[in-house]
Order: structure tokens, then sequence, then C-alpha cells
């Protein structure tokens, strides 16, 4: 049943912010960035100081967990080098098809699915694996990405440095929470946290649509959008590649958790978007990725649900 809420949420949520930017052009783009904001200043940083703080690892889930942030890094590193060398991409798509490879959606779309896959009893698991390689990935990799990449965090490298650490608020709260004691983050603060989490999809998928429309001509927009090459090889990093290698590298070492082999295959994470319009990365070529990436693994999930 979560699975298909999700799904419903998701299709909705898009369509909702496709149908807004036809209806209400700028009003939809304001509702749409004033969204991602609230995420990145508001609800985020919450988030990632609750989950770290009441975290604890063992010493087979720490292997994972570097092996997994291991895999992720050499997947964006080497689509960086196919999108900038290969395919000759803008700097801002260069910087928007890394973000999208590197930013996963492994809380409300992960949550959902462990539980409805592989079970309840896998959560804490997913929660541990979402706070300590999704966090890493988005507040460091990501971030640091787009203050590379966009258009919008300065010229200089100065500049890109300054924008990196002024625009990244959930970094912040990510560190106070790994310094903090686990009695700072009580059971009740931790469940209202991933609550909150599982609200950003209306928010992110809203603009994830709304996005989608801007650009469309005469009022219509393909559906499915356009399946690029730079889509394509998101989508291949991402949901063939990622997973294979991480497998792969620890098959020899530990017993990979059946919860790392779900989440590393997961889609492009909605915090992508937030990343995009924080630092001015090509927003169309996300939210691309960001729905092709969804709509497969939603299909997937469904397709492999027990009944």
């Amino acid at each position: 049943m979560g699975v298909l809420l999700t799904a419903a949420a998701i299709v909705a949520s898009t369509g909702f912010g496709i149908w807004s930017e036809h209806r209400w052009p700028r009003s939809a783009a304001e509702a749409a960035r004033r969204g991602l904001q609230l995420i990145l200043y508001v609800i985020l940083p919450p988030v990632y100081f609750l989950n770290l703080a009441a975290a604890h690892i063992d010493l087979d889930e720490g292997a994972g967990i570097l092996l997994a942030l291991l895999t992720n890094a050499a997947t964006a590193t080497l689509v960086w080098f196919v999108a900038s060398r290969f395919l000759n991409l803008r700097r801002a798509e260069v910087g928007a098809v890394i973000v999208a490879t590197m930013v996963v959606n492994t809380a409300f779309l992960g949550f959902p699915l462990t539980i409805a896959l592989l079970g309840r009893d896998h959560l804490s698991t997913a929660v541990l694996y979402d706070a300590l390689v999704s966090g890493p990935l988005l507040l460091l990799g990501a971030f640091a990405v787009g203050a590379a990449f966009g258009t919008k965090a300065g010229e200089t490298v100065n500049e890109r440095v300054v924008t990196f650490f002024t625009r990244n608020p959930p970094l912040y709260a990510a560190i106070l929470g790994l310094l903090a004691p686990s009695s700072l983050a009580p059971a009740t603060l931790v469940d209202i946290a991933q609550v909150a989490v599982i609200g950003l999809l209306p928010i992110g998928f809203f603009a994830v649509g709304a996005t989608l429309a801007e650009d469309a001509e005469e009022g219509t927009l393909p559906i499915p959008p356009p399946l690029t090459r730079t889509v394509l090889l998101s989508l291949v990093a991402r949901l063939i590649l990622a997973p294979a290698l991480l497998t792969a590298l620890a098959a020899p070492l530990i017993d990979l958790p059946s919860t790392y082999r779900l989440l590393i295959a997961m889609p492009t994470g909605l915090s992508a978007m937030v990343v995009s319009h924080a630092y001015g990365l090509d927003n169309r070529t996300v939210a691309e990725i960001t729905a092709w990436s969804t709509a497969i693994v939603v299909a997937v999930a469904l397709i492999s649900l027990p009944f």
C-alpha cells in the first residue's frame, strides 16, 4: 500500500506542477522556488541533525557504508568524464547530470519501498544508510558540484567556495548531529523528522512538474520527457552501474545488507532540484532525469510487490 500511495502522490504532484505552470506561469515558478528553499533552509537541517544524532552503527554496516560512498563517488566521476569529454555539454549541464547521478532518493521513496519489499525491521538500516551515505553525497558532494559548475555560484574560485558554505545549511546541521549525544534526538522527534521527509514529496515533485512544463512550446509538454543522451547517461549510471559496482566491491569483503542493495538502486532524489535551483545548474536536465528514474524505479517496484 505504501508503494501505491507513493506512486499516486508522485503522479498527482507532478501533474499539478505541470498544470499550474500552464495556468499561472509566474506564480507556479515562484511557488516551486519557494518550496525548494523551504526544503533547503527549514526542513532538511533538523532531519539530518536528528537522524545522525540518533544513529548507531556496527562494523559490518560501516564497511557497507564506506563501499557505498566509494561506489557513488566513482560513478559520479565517470559521469563527469563522459559528459564533459564525449557529450561536450555546457558547464551547467555537466553539473546537473553529476548532481542527478549523485543525489539518491533513499528517504521518502526508499523508506516506503524498504518496508513494502523487505519488511519494517529493515527500516532502521535504511535510515542509517540515508543519513551516512546519501547525506554526505548531498551535503558535501552535490553542493560542491553545484558551487563548481553553477551559473549562480560566482565567477572566481573564492566566490564559489563562499557560495558552497553560505548556501549549505544542512551541512552544519549534519556536523552538529554527528557531535551531539543521542539524548538530543529522542525517538519521538526522530519519528517526526522521518514523517517530514515523506512530506517533501509533493513539494519536490510539484517543482519537477513546473520545471518540465516551463520550457514547453505552445502549452504542450512531451510526456514522457525527451530521453536524451544526457538523461540516458545518468539513468545507466544511477540505476545500473552503481548497483553493479557496489555488489562487485562488496562480494569478496562483506555480506552486503539487502537494504543497501535496494537503496543504491533508488532514483535521483528531489534534493537534486534544490541544489540545481540554489546554484544555477540546468534545472530542466535535473527534472527530466528525476522524472525518468523515478518512473522506472516505481514501475519495477510495483511489479515486484507481493500480492
